[in-house]
């Protein structure tokens, strides 16, 4: 599923709700590998619920925080101008409302 990505390329649009995009400076393979890290972290998070394991599933999301970190998803951003971060937020309270009101509906 595509979803909408704002003119500056720093966010993706879920619900109403931006998403920090990955660091477009990152190298394809560098990239590539976080994004396998990521999956691998998540595929942990899964498995350490099913099984009930509260320090597996608290180490599992720590590997998930490490390589969404790595891939600027979150942590500091990877932009230089100064902007503030509107992850996670409404997209209708960020300078981002009136581009997404021409959006197409999700």
């Amino acid at each position: 599923m595509k979803y909408p990505t704002t003119p500056d390329g720093r966010y993706f649009v879920v619900k109403g709700r931006l998403w920090r995009c990955s660091d477009p400076a990152l190298p394809e393979s560098r990239r590539a590998a976080l994004v396998s890290q990521l999956m691998a972290a998540r595929r942990a998070v899964r498995q350490a619920r099913l099984a009930d394991d509260p320090a597996a599933l608290r180490s599992a999301r720590a590997e998930v925080d490490v390589a969404k970190v790595a891939l600027g998803e979150r942590g500091p951003v990877w932009w230089a101008d100064g902007s503030p971060d509107y992850n996670r937020r409404k997209v209708g309270n960020t300078p981002y409302a009136a581009w997404y009101d021409g959006q197409a509906p999700e």
